[in-house]
């Protein structure tokens, strides 16, 4: 019952970082609807060519607040999906808390964070370039369609920011509590060390548990690194996959499944790339 309430607590308290996320992702979208000219929007898109760069930035900040944005962004047509896999794939979420909890010395980090920021620059560029800059065809608008909302009867923008904020933490935090449960023992199974020590074997299986759309990915792949477990680039291909709930927001406001499921694929080919090619830097 103790560990029942611990992991309650801790799913609340992760949901309240998100939010303010949301909330700010939100506030932006209704103003770009309300507010913005087709003609403001258009140049707002073009200049999407920079931001893997921008991406890149934005996903080293520690939490997954960026990419719970980015989802939300990409959903509604105004970053690209090189924009959003670069901030997917740079995202630390719980990483870089654990790692400066743990005096881990700041080169060690600094290299690690720069190396995720990269992977991200040039994996979401490729992505760019070969999909030569193309937008999300849904509208911002579609977003209040598909939640069956009345954002358009709305005068100002807090209330409709604040009820889609509302409703897709609830939802995060439904998902997340379940995702909780299930991977409460699963860092103590010696089967699971075993596998993940195991070249190429390792950096395949941490990457499917990056892709569990919850903190605890990142946090269990991180504390096995510091105890020895894992070598870095097992921890990288995890690292670099685990978007935190980002995944989830993406599955939640993007209605497109398909493409959803290839943006996944996607990101786990980079990321257990990425984990595999830092081998070669012998970081």
């Amino acid at each position: 019952m103790e560990d029942l309430t611990d992991i309650l607590f801790e799913t609340i308290i992760d949901n309240l970082k998100i939010f303010p996320f949301l909330l700010v992702a939100y506030l932006l979208l209704e103003w770009l609807e309300k507010k913005t000219s087709p003609a403001s929007l258009a140049f707002i898109r073009k200049s999407g060519k920079y931001g893997p760069v921008v991406g890149s930035l934005c996903g080293i900040v520690p939490q997954c607040g960026f990419s719970v944005m980015a989802a939300n962004f990409y959903a509604a047509g105004i970053i690209t999906l090189g924009t959003l896999m670069a901030i997917f794939l740079s995202t630390s979420d719980e990483m870089l808390p654990i790692l400066l909890s743990q005096s881990i010395p700041p080169k060690i980090i600094a290299t690690i964070l720069a190396y995720k920021f990269l992977c991200g620059l040039i994996f979401g560029s490729l992505v760019d370039f070969a999909g030569k800059n193309k937008l999300n065809s849904v509208a911002i608008n579609s977003l209040c369609e598909n939640e069956h909302c009345r954002c358009n009867e709305e005068s100002g923008i807090l209330k409709p920011a604040i009820y889609h904020s509302i409703k897709i933490t609830l939802f995060i935090f439904a998902v997340s509590f379940i995702f909780n449960l299930a991977m409460e023992n699963f860092a103590d199974s010696a089967e699971v060390v075993a596998v993940l020590k195991t070249p190429l074997l390792g950096e395949m299986t941490s990457g499917i548990i990056g892709l569990v759309p919850n903190c605890s990915a990142s946090i269990i792949l991180t504390q096995l690194y510091i105890e020895g477990a894992i070598n870095i680039s097992t921890m990288l291909s995890g690292t670099l996959v685990s978007g935190g709930v980002g995944i989830l927001v993406l599955f939640r406001v993007n209605r497109h499944i398909r493409e959803n499921i290839f943006i996944v694929f996607l990101l786990y080919l980079f990321g257990v790339t990425g984990g595999l090619i830092s081998n070669l830097f012998a970081l």
